[in-house]
């Protein structure tokens, strides 16, 4: 059987990820049945689409709602699966009934995952899917992860890594089987972006979301917005260092700042470090 994608890639561009994929697509085939934790960013969206083309109808990608997720991310994830014709399904979580999770200490992400992989295997046990899997890749293992041990405890599968895969080799795959997630900037969830130790609540993520969209608006593509302060006063912006030049425009950082204020923050200020992954992380090493 040919991979779906196989026709796409050019043979020796890239012989390292088409072996890596290969190898992926014989584990999923061992699988009777699979439900994929799906968010929609570029890991997930490459993991949801290989299970399809390998088990077919018994593939189910799950996506969960709840206020750490925007209506972007929802709108991205469904329009994803729509085009692939792929199983999909929302379902809601509760992650903000436990004080745990709303405390937002260092293991966070810990609560929010065992609250995900609980309901997953809610739904397997009901429907009878026979395994779990989320796209933690290869490169993920290098960075902080306590959702990464909710996985464990849960057993759920990790096919990317299991594969080898790294993040640009996913990209790659996903490039050469055109998905439109291959250069889908990373989109961890809206609670990311407060700092450990500030309690998190729908009202301040609502303040992210708005102020993120209208980022989005002003045409920037990565970027984040941090909120600083007991009540996320200060809005602190993280832009890619391609779109750093027009942030810092005098005409264009007044729109930034209105829109930001519009969204209900108090101060408004640019990272001069720029976006990064997992910054708020650098305080952990402070402690």
């Amino acid at each position: 059987m040919a991979f779906p994608s196989q026709k796409r890639i050019v043979v020796g561009e890239n012989s390292a990820a088409i072996e890596k994929q290969a190898k992926l697509f014989e584990s999923l085939r061992t699988l009777d049945s699979l439900l994929v934790a799906f968010s929609g960013g570029a890991d997930s969206a490459y993991l949801a689409w290989a299970a399809h083309h390998a088990v077919g109808e018994r593939a189910l990608a799950i996506t969960a709602l709840s206020a750490s997720f925007s209506t972007y991310d929802r709108e991205q994830a469904e329009e994803f699966a729509r085009s692939t014709g792929m199983r999909h399904e929302f379902i809601e979580t509760r992650e903000f009934e436990n004080p745990l999770y709303v405390a937002n200490n260092a293991d966070r992400c810990y609560f929010c995952k065992d609250e995900l992989f609980s309901r997953m295997e809610a739904i397997a046990s009901k429907r009878s899917f026979s395994a779990i899997a989320y796209g933690v890749n290869a490169d993920d293992t290098h960075d902080f992860r306590p959702g990464h041990r909710a996985a464990q405890e849960h057993r759920v599968l990790t096919p990317l890594l299991d594969a080898g895969l790294h993040k640009e080799e996913v990209r790659l795959l996903s490039r050469q089987a055109g998905l439109p997630t291959w250069d889908r900037p990373a989109s961890a969830c809206l609670s990311s972006r407060i700092p450990y130790g500030t309690p998190v609540t729908p009202v301040l993520l609502g303040k992210i979301e708005a102020g993120e969209a209208a980022l989005r608006e002003l045409g920037f593509r990565q970027f984040r917005v941090r909120a600083h302060g007991s009540n996320g006063e200060l809005a602190r912006i993280e832009l890619a260092p391609e779109e750093f030049e027009r942030g810092l425009d005098p005409r264009f950082a007044r729109r930034i700042v209105e829109r930001l204020k519009g969204a209900g923050f108090t101060f408004v200020a640019l990272d001069l470090e720029g976006y990064r992954q997992g910054s708020l992380n650098s305080l952990l090493k402070l402690k």
